[in-house]
């Protein structure tokens, strides 16, 4: 990270107003309580004074970096000096050597399931991080199509499985007219991975009649009839809360901020609508994007959404062959940045690996 200057409020900050500001959020990160200019001078700066110190915490608070919560009490960051901490202060560190092994191990453990791995993943970066962590699968309509089978469950209905490459499975039970000849069924499946294999599946879901219309006719199954009128739901996306694994909701009310009951219900309410969720997490990610940021981090009101205005969100994207999912960490505006980046930074490179 850069050690230049504060560009938030159209103020360069000298080389003492940064090393007291970052002091005053890495003890509040660190501690919760609001930060004073005594403990600073023992603990934190070196050859300058609790009066030098406190003149110019009293000049950071009067530019809006620095804020007290009630008076004669010590000084807490603002979402700008949070903001300043994050893009020209906070220190690049490095996860240790014992957290990235387990996170590896267990990354590698639930490689061949798509969704054990994207719960493991939540689970590791909630417990390594304390914060909630959630993990949303790949849109499904962006990726391609590995193969479809069909496997009949009684006379009158039958699974339909649809992998897609990366591991992703949507698995679907519709009604037939008929009871399937395995021979005949077999058949047909060949000829239908053989039109749709490396198709996406939105393509699919567009094209499939006119890519099947000769082969429905020859077809004694009615397997191919029945997939061109339940096109739209076979390769649509999965349910939203299939979508989303979601820890550490345990670790996060621990956290001094959900003492009050007020804010354990605003982040329940929160984790209880997963489609919310999902629509944030990914419009985060598509901001990301279009900025050409490899992580996102808001915090407290830059959030436009009032479900996490009180909070700091930090996104990646990964990558699962050519499809995009995402993770993200949510918790309070005190939460240890570096650590969070480094940690969702190195799970996002580990997903990219599979």
């Amino acid at each position: 990270m850069a050690h230049s200057s504060s560009h938030h409020s159209g103020r360069i900050l000298t080389d003492r107003e940064q090393a007291v500001l970052r002091a005053v959020v890495q003890r509040f990160i660190q501690t919760a309580d609001p930060v004073g200019s005594r403990t600073l001078s023992k603990e934190f700066i070196q050859g300058l004074s609790a009066a030098t110190i406190r003149n110019t915490m009293s000049d950071l608070e009067e530019w809006g970096y620095l804020d007290h919560p009630y008076t004669s009490a010590g000084r807490v960051p603002t979402d700008m000096g949070y903001r300043t901490y994050v893009d020209d202060l906070m220190d690049v560190v490095q996860i240790p050597a014992s957290e990235a092994l387990i996170i590896r191990e267990e990354i590698a453990g639930a490689a061949r399931d798509t969704e054990r791995l994207l719960r493991e993943t939540a689970k590791l970066l909630g417990k390594f991080t304390n914060l909630l962590a959630i993990a949303l699968t790949p849109r499904l309509s962006k990726g391609i199509l590995h193969r479809l089978d069909v496997v009949p469950l009684a006379s009158d209905r039958a699974m339909f499985i649809i992998s897609v490459e990366g591991g992703l499975v949507k698995t679907i039970v519709l009604e037939v007219a008929s009871e399937l000849n395995r021979f005949e069924l077999d058949r047909v499946m060949v000829l239908l991975n053989e039109r749709l294999s490396g198709l996406t599946l939105d393509e699919i879901r567009r094209t499939f009649a006119p890519r099947m219309r000769d082969l429905s006719a020859s077809d004694p199954t009615g397997v191919v009839k029945l997939v061109m009128q339940k096109a739209d739901v076979l390769f649509n996306e999965l349910p939203e809360e299939r979508r989303v694994q979601l820890s550490g909701t345990t670790h996060l009310m621990h956290q001094p901020e959900f003492r009050e009951p007020d804010q354990i219900q605003r982040i329940m309410g929160l984790i209880e609508h997963e489609e919310v969720v999902v629509q944030l997490l990914e419009r985060h990610a598509t901001l990301a994007k279009d900025a050409q940021e490899q992580i996102r981090i808001t915090i407290g009101r830059e959030n436009k959404a009032e479900a996490v205005d009180s909070y700091s969100l930090i996104t990646t994207n990964y990558k699962m062959n050519n499809a995009i999912g995402t993770i993200s960490l949510i918790g309070p505006r005190r939460m240890d940045y570096a650590r969070a980046v480094a940690l969702i930074e190195y799970v996002s490179k580990l997903l990219g690996k599979i």
